[in-house]
């Protein structure tokens, strides 16, 4: 519910900015002058369908562009000890918070770095890169994955 407050705020907060800024402007002024009719009623309602429709989408296709953006690999079977204490540290901060488990992948950058993503929280991806394991002891990766 506070997510789904949150981007309702947010885009509205958008739509209210770019009224002011417009008004400020003075761009009905501009256009009238050059004898533009512009209808800012029409022209919120428009900002808003294509703020809100460009923000939905975006959020139903964000675990698949954070996997192909980042390289990003699922852990399907773990490979080793280090993949499977991952996998295993993530399904138990997930059934701690009391959501689904979301999926494991791990991407290849040298940075310190880890994130989180997806359409709703029991359908989520978690990815950490390379270097956030290679460089980190397990009580300081569980700590980043806490916060994620």
């Amino acid at each position: 519910m506070k997510r789904i407050f949150l981007f309702l705020m947010t885009n509205l907060a958008i739509i209210f900015v770019l009224s002011i800024t417009l008004r400020l402007l003075g761009v009905d002024r501009i256009l009238d002058e050059q004898g533009i009719g512009l209808n800012y009623n029409a022209l919120l309602v428009f900002s808003a369908v294509f703020g809100f429709g460009g923000s939905l989408i975006s959020l139903m296709i964000s675990k698949w562009s954070a996997r192909r953006m980042t390289g990003a690999v699922v852990i399907e079977q773990p490979s080793n000890q280090t993949e499977q204490w991952l996998v295993d540290t993530v399904r138990r901060q997930a059934e701690m918070a009391g959501i689904g488990m979301p999926e494991v992948a791990i991407f290849p950058a040298q940075e310190l770095n880890a994130f989180a993503t997806g359409a709703n929280r029991n359908s989520a991806l978690v990815a950490v890169s390379a270097g956030l394991l290679n460089q980190m002891n397990r009580d300081e990766i569980e700590a980043v994955l806490a916060g994620d």
